[in-house]
């Protein structure tokens, strides 16, 4: 797994209070749903892997 690093971040109470209740829904940290987040986004816009993008495919 990746080393994680610290971040300070500064965002407006009512995105973060949004963002709380999201990541309470969906059983998440704040912090945990803001990875999850942009991890996704970061996919979706071609530049992080999926997960398993370098393995090789499964013997059939």
């Amino acid at each position: 797994m990746a080393e994680k690093k610290a971040y300070p971040l500064r965002m407006n109470a009512e995105v973060l209070d949004a963002l709380q209740r999201w990541a309470d829904d969906e059983l998440r940290s704040v912090n945990a749903q803001i990875e999850y987040l942009l991890r996704d986004a970061l996919r979706k816009a071609g530049r992080l892997k999926a997960p398993g993008d370098d393995e090789p495919p499964a013997a059939g």
